[in-house]
This record gives C-alpha cells, sequence and structure tokens, in this order.
C-alpha cells in the first residue's frame, strides 16, 4: 500500500475526488432500484433491457457531445451542467410510470444501469485529474479516482435494502422506491455545490486546433477496441445482472444490495493492487491478464446450479475484472499529447457508451430463454477475444513512465 501514497495534490482535485464519492453512493443504490422499481410495475426483462440500452445510448450521445466542446469550454460549467442533470433525473423518474416515460428518462438522464466507468461526467474528471500528476503518478490517482467511486458505490449497495425497511414501516412499495429516487436528486444538488468550488479552466490552457491532432490513429484504435469490451459488459450491466440474480434464486433486495456491497468493495480493493501491478509489468499486461481470468469465472458462473458458489464465482471476477478501470485511462492518458486528453477521454469513452448500449436489449432477451445465463456466457467470451486484441495490438506502444 506504500506504493499507493500521493503527494499533496490541489483542493480542486479533492473537491472531485468527493464529488465522485457522492456520485458513486447513488448509482450504487440507483442501478439496483431502478430494475426492482420496474418489475413492482409490472415490466419484464425485456423491457428492462431496453430501458438499460435507452440509459446508455443517452449517455453516449451526451458524452460525444461534451467530448467536442470540452476543450474550448469551462470545464467547472460543464461539470455543474452534469451534475444538474442527475438532480433531474432523481425528480424525473418517480414520476413517470409509462414505459416510452421511463425510457425517455432513461436516455436524458444519468442512471448509469452498467455501474461501470461511463457518464458525461467522467472524461471531464479524467481530463482535470490528469493535467495535476506527473507521469510516474497518474497511474496512482487515477487509482485512487476508481478506488473512491467503487468504495462509494458498495456503501450505496448497502443502501438498496432501504426499501425494505420502509415497506415494512408501513410505506408501499412504490412508494419506497420513488424515496430513493428523490435521495438520488439530492446527490445531484449536493455535487453541483461541491464543483461550484472548482477554479474556471478550459480544457487545456493551450487548446489545440483540432480536439485530435497527432494521437488521433492510436486513439481510434483503442476507442474501436473498448467498444468490444463495452458491448460484452453491456450483457452483464449490473440491473441485468440483479435481474438475473432475482429471477434465477430469488434473491431479496437486500441480499442483492450485501452482494454487491462485497462486489463493489473487492473491485475498489483491486484499483491500487492494479497501480502496483502495473509498475511491475506494465499497463497493457495488468489489463490483459487480470481481464481474462475475470471472464472465465462469469462464464462457470452462467452454469452454477448453487446461489453460494454463483456468488463466490461472481465475487472473484469482480476482485479482478476492474483491474483495467485506472489502467486503461492511465494508458489512454499517457500515449496522447497534454493538448488532446479531453477529445481523447471522450472519443474512447463515447464508443464504450454506444457499444454498451446494444447489447442490455439483446441481454433481456436472452434472460428469457431456456438458459437464463446465456448473457454471461457471451459477455464472458467476447472479452476474452477483447483481451487477446489488446495485447496483439499494443504490447509494444509503451507509456512514457516505461519507456525511461
Amino acid at each position: 500500500m506504500m506504493a499507493f501514497a500521493l503527494p499533496k495534490l490541489r483542493p480542486d482535485i479533492h473537491y472531485l475526488y468527493a464529488g465522485r464519492a457522492l456520485r458513486g453512493f447513488g448509482d450504487g443504490f440507483a442501478i439496483i432500484v431502478l430494475p426492482a422499481y420496474m418489475t413492482a410495475l409490472g415490466y419484464d426483462a425485456v423491457a428492462v433491457g431496453f430501458v438499460a440500452t435507452a440509459s446508455l445510448l443517452g449517455t453516449a450521445l451526451l458524452t460525444l457531445v461534451v467530448g467536442w466542446i470540452a476543450p474550448h469550454r469551462d470545464l467547472r460549467a460543464l461539470l455543474i451542467f452534469g451534475a444538474g442533470l442527475m438532480a433531474v433525473t432523481g425528480v424525473a423518474f418517480p414520476n413517470v410510470e409509462h414505459f416510452l416515460l421511463i425510457a425517455s428518462v432513461a436516455f436524458i438522464g444519468t442512471i448509469n444501469p452498467s455501474g461501470g466507468d461511463l457518464g458525461v461526467l467522467v472524461p471531464l474528471e479524467h481530463a482535470v485529474l490528469a493535467r495535476s500528476a506527473s507521469d510516474d503518478r497518474r497511474t496512482h490517482v487515477f487509482a485512487r479516482y476508481s478506488l473512491i467511486g467503487a468504495l462509494s458505490a458498495a456503501v450505496g449497495s448497502l443502501a438498496a435494502s432501504v426499501p425494505d425497511f420502509l415497506v415494512s414501516s408501513g410505506s408501499t412499495e412504490i412508494g419506497a422506491f420513488r424515496i430513493m429516487f428523490y435521495a438520488y436528486a439530492a446527490i445531484g444538488v449536493a455535487s453541483a455545490a461541491l464543483y461550484r468550488r472548482l477554479p474556471h479552466s478550459r480544457g487545456e490552457e493551450k487548446p489545440a486546433h483540432a480536439p485530435l491532432g497527432p494521437s488521433r490513429s492510436t486513439v481510434y484504435k483503442l476507442a474501436a477496441l473498448f467498444s468490444i469490451d463495452a458491448f460484452a459488459g453491456g450483457f452483464v450491466a449490473q440491473s441485468l445482472l440483479v435481474l438475473w440474480l432475482f429471477d434465477r434464486f430469488d434473491l431479496s433486495l437486500s441480499a442483492a444490495g450485501l452482494f454487491f456491497f462485497w462486489s463493489s468493495t473487492l473491485s475498489a480493493f483491486s484499483y491500487p493492487i492494479a497501480a502496483w501491478i502495473a509498475r511491475r509489468i506494465g499497463l497493457v499486461n495488468t489489463m490483459v491478464f487480470t481481464h481474462i481470468p475475470s471472464s472465465i469465472f462469469l462464464i462457470l458462473a452462467a452454469f452454477s446450479p448453487y446461489l453460494y458458489l454463483t456468488l463466490g464465482l461472481l465475487l472473484l471476477r469482480a476482485a479482478l475484472s476492474q483491474m483495467d478501470v485506472p489502467t486503461r485511462t492511465s494508458y489512454v492518458m499517457a500515449v496522447v499529447t497534454p493538448p488532446e486528453r479531453p477529445a481523447a477521454a471522450g472519443v474512447t469513452a463515447v464508443p464504450r457508451s454506444l457499444a454498451s448500449a446494444i447489447s442490455p436489449a439483446i441481454s433481456g432477451a436472452l434472460l428469457m430463454t431456456a438458459f437464463s445465463g446465456l448473457p454471461l456466457v457471451v459477455c464472458g467470451a467476447l472479452k476474452i477475444a477483447y483481451d487477446i486484441a489488446l495485447l496483439y495490438s499494443f504490447r509494444h506502444i509503451k507509456p512514457p513512465e516505461e519507456t525511461s
């Protein structure tokens, strides 16, 4: 853990960390409450899959717009806008029940059903973090950012049990879910208040004339590969994984919250370990050689007939599957020039969002088949193919800290 210690950072970075913690907490319970809310309204897995697709597609389009304008706009204003959109999302969801209205709110709003590092605020925060760290500390800065997000999401998962307590206290099930969405809106307001404390700044003090310049081909190739990974991940978007556990093992909302608490906790502590490993074997090797075993555990979980064995395999997967998050982000920021970083963050994030938006709708249909574990198998197989392609394509392209 000593390798994870960081030098003193500027106050604005700590504000970003605090904002990430708030948003992680909100996402932690929202992605569990959303499918439960839709199930309570009478919708099936196919409907949940389509809503997840709408949410991820809207995220992708909004992230694309932000990626275009971020290099020449005030990042503080864009962050406040994103937090405000989070508040609007939390207010809108409890007041709609028709499927088309729910899908519309999901498309425009900020709830991320995948539980991953997607969203309009992510590339903006990445751009601020990247310019605050030197090459030899950059991976650790992103690892801490990911650690904070995952730990807060873990605590948020425990909050998903609050509706059970509210129902036992006399509230209706739908009413309890609506209270959780209002809490999500309050978190958006608090996040906006934090972002207001940031200094005004553009994407770069000396922005390039074009969003992407000399690193364009590298960024596009990475974006294509990342889209394969994200398409695969969409088959087990966390909201759909929750639904699978509900249907296959009749898991309660409180039990699901406890499971995802430990899942997110294991993911969180894998981030500093990933930074430690990356210093020794490199960023690309860390991404690949931790990812492949996690995909194998996911495939095995699909065939497990026992609840505790399934949960154990999924927890093993959680301990490894997110090690590529800080290393992937650090790698992208390392292989582009500083003026290209905001655009590179957006360009690599958008294809991931678009690709991950396609698969939940397919996964929802697959969950209704005789073998409901099929989405897990498809996800694992595609991710292994992605890892092999990434290793083959980028094993010789090193970041500055690995070439010095």
